[in-house]
C-alpha cells in the first residue's frame, strides 16, 4: 500500500468513526450497514453486543452511560492481567469503555490514557470521564502509528478491535513497543485473517472500516510483533466469533475469512533482542 493509498484508508476511517461519535447509527452489525463494529444507540443492543465479546454485566453496569457502544471483537482486559498502581494505555480508546473499567483495576495510584484519532470521538470520551468523575483517566488525540506518549511510559498496552483498521501495522507494534516499559505487556483483541483474502474484500474502503478488509495473517501479525521486539507472543483464534462476525456484513461471507484473535506479547527486561526498531 502506497502513502496516497494508506491516506485514504485513514480518511476513510476517520470519517466513519466521527459519523459514530456524532449520530450513533442506529443497527447492531459492522462495516456496510453502519461502518464499525456493533455501534448502536440502543443500550439493549450495545448490552448484548458487548456481552457475546466476553464482557460481564457488572462491566456494561460500572461505567458511564454511553460509553458502552457496543464497539469491539473480544474484552481484551481479560487477558491484560492488569494490577493497581499500573499505567495503561489503550489504542483506538472510542468512547473510554475499556479505559474506565481498566481505571477500576489501576486505582487511582494508577494512570489510564486513551488515544483516539478521532477528534469527537476524544471529546465524548472526555465528556465520559468528567461524568464518572474519572480523575485518573486521560484522552489524547493522535495516530496509533505515531503515539503521543513518552518512551517507556506504560506497563501494559490494551487495544479492541483497532490495530486491524491501520493501513501500517508494523510502525503500530513499534510504537507499542516503544512506549512499553521493560517487562510491559500487550493484551489486545483484534480481527485476524484465517485465510488469504480475495481482492473483492481487501479493497473495499468500508469492508476495511468495518474491521475485515485491513485483517492480517496470523504468521504476518507474528513476523511484525517479532521484528518489533517482542516477544512471548501469543495470538489465539477464536473460530466462535464467526458467529457475530457474519453480521457485520450480511451476506458478504467475510466469516470464512477474518476471526476475532487475542494476541498477547512482551517486551524483554533485557535489551530489544534484536529488533529492528531500537
Amino acid at each position: 500500500m502506497n502513502q496516497k493509498q494508506a491516506d485514504e484508508v485513514r480518511q476513510n476511517v476517520r470519517s466513519s468513526y466521527t459519523e459514530v461519535a456524532e449520530t450513533n447509527n442506529q443497527g447492531d452489525c459492522c462495516g456496510v450497514e453502519t461502518s464499525c463494529c456493533g455501534v448502536s444507540d440502543d443500550t439493549a443492543i450495545n448490552t448484548l453486543v458487548s456481552t457475546r465479546l466476553g464482557y460481564s454485566q457488572d462491566d456494561l453496569n460500572n461505567v458511564p452511560e454511553g460509553a458502552d457502544m457496543g464497539l469491539g471483537c473480544g474484552n481484551p482486559r481479560a487477558i491484560a492481567s492488569i494490577k493497581r498502581g499500573e499505567t495503561v494505555l489503550d489504542l483506538g480508546s472510542g468512547g473510554g469503555f475499556d479505559c474506565f473499567l481498566a481505571a477500576a483495576e489501576t486505582g487511582e495510584e494508577g494512570r489510564v490514557i486513551g488515544v483516539d484519532m478521532t477528534p469527537t470521538m476524544i471529546s465524548k470520551a472526555r465528556n465520559n470521564a468528567d461524568r464518572g468523575q474519572y480523575n485518573h483517566v486521560e484522552f489524547r488525540l493522535g495516530e496509533i502509528e505515531n503515539l503521543p506518549v513518552a518512551d517507556n511510559h506504560v506497563d501494559v498496552i490494551i487495544s479492541n478491535c483497532v490495530i486491524n483498521l491501520s493501513p501500517d501495522k508494523q510502525r503500530v507494534f513499534q510504537e507499542a513497543f516503544r512506549v512499553l516499559k521493560t517487562g510491559g505487556r500487550l493484551a489486545i483483541s483484534d480481527v485476524v485473517a484465517s485465510t488469504e483474502l480475495p481482492d473483492e474484500v481487501r479493497n473495499d474502503l468500508q469492508l476495511y472500516s468495518g474491521c475485515m478488509a485491513g485483517a492480517s495473517l496470523i504468521d504476518e501479525l507474528q513476523d511484525m510483533l517479532s521484528a518489533a521486539g517482542f516477544e512471548s507472543i501469543r495470538i489465539a483464534p477464536k473460530d466462535e466469533s464467526k458467529e457475530f462476525i457474519k453480521d457485520w456484513a450480511p451476506g458478504r461471507g467475510v466469516e470464512e475469512y477474518v476471526v476475532s484473535a487475542s494476541i498477547e506479547a512482551i517486551k524483554p527486561a533485557a535489551g530489544c533482542c534484536g529488533s529492528n526498531y531500537c
